[in-house]
């Protein structure tokens, strides 16, 4: 029991020790930079909004992104549009298009609440949409939250890659002018793609659907990579076309 007794003492005193031959600054700096470490982990989206609204290129990765990343920026237009749309009712649509005009980069980033470059706003009838003129890429990320890109124009090279859609996602009416890359992504909710346009080929290869994809009036022009694509319940491919051919359940044996 003794020598037991003597053991922790001596564990103790070594570790005095070492902590003793660290100066007050040396500790505090180390204390700073680890709280510094873990507080860069957390982004705020209005921060990434604020940027892209002055046409910056946005660039991250290993970070977790809490708010709503609003593509429209809906909130900031809504009160200077007209309460009630009677007066043009019969003179055009009601859309309100943003167009983000930097670079957007993200990888292994979290979302935590929804990624929006769509909504629709039953109330006052408008519709907020974005489009994106450069490169887009989202890889490996996780949107653990709706990712809505109905209507989007994508005018560069787009890539999905690797990244896992757990709540609702649409590209309904979508356009990838460039290869779009979807390689590898998982969707835990039906994966909406109808009426989408590849005007330049699409990657599915390796993709996995855990419930149904609709790819219903899907035209793809170029190459078209399905290689052990998943899906666990249904494919609605009706009208769907690859190359000007009707799209065909035989082409996923492909």
């Amino acid at each position: 029991m003794q020598s037991i007794i003597a053991g922790q003492n001596l564990k103790t005193m070594k570790q005095q020790q070492t902590a003793a031959k660290l100066s007050p600054l040396t500790i505090l700096l180390l204390t700073f930079f680890a709280f510094q470490a873990n507080a860069q982990t957390k982004v705020q989206a209005s921060d990434i909004m604020a940027a892209m609204k002055n046409g910056e290129t946005i660039n991250y990765s290993n970070v977790t992104v809490t708010g709503v990343l609003d593509f429209t920026y809906m909130d900031e237009k809504s009160p200077d549009l007209p309460r009630r749309r009677s007066w043009w009712s019969n003179m055009g649509d009601n859309t309100v298009n943003e167009v983000i005009e930097g670079k957007i980069n993200f990888e292994n980033v979290t979302f935590e609440d929804d990624v929006i470059a769509y909504f629709r706003n039953d109330r006052s009838e408008y519709t907020f949409t974005a489009d994106f003129e450069e490169d887009v890429t989202f890889k490996n990320c996780k949107f653990e939250k709706d990712a809505m890109f109905k209507y989007s124009e994508f005018e560069r090279n787009t890539s999905f890659s690797g990244s896992i859609f757990k709540d609702e996602t649409t590209f309904k009416y979508a356009e990838f002018t460039t290869l779009a890359d979807f390689s590898n992504t998982q969707f835990d909710e039906d994966a909406i793609f109808k009426y989408t346009e590849f005007d330049s080929g699409v990657d599915f290869s390796s993709a996995r659907f855990e419930r149904s994809l609709d790819i219903k009036y899907v035209k793809v022009r170029g190459d078209f990579s399905i290689k052990d694509l998943y899906v666990r319940w249904d494919i609605d491919s009706k009208y769907s076309s690859v190359n000007g051919k009707k799209f065909t359940k035989d082409m996923l044996n492909n």
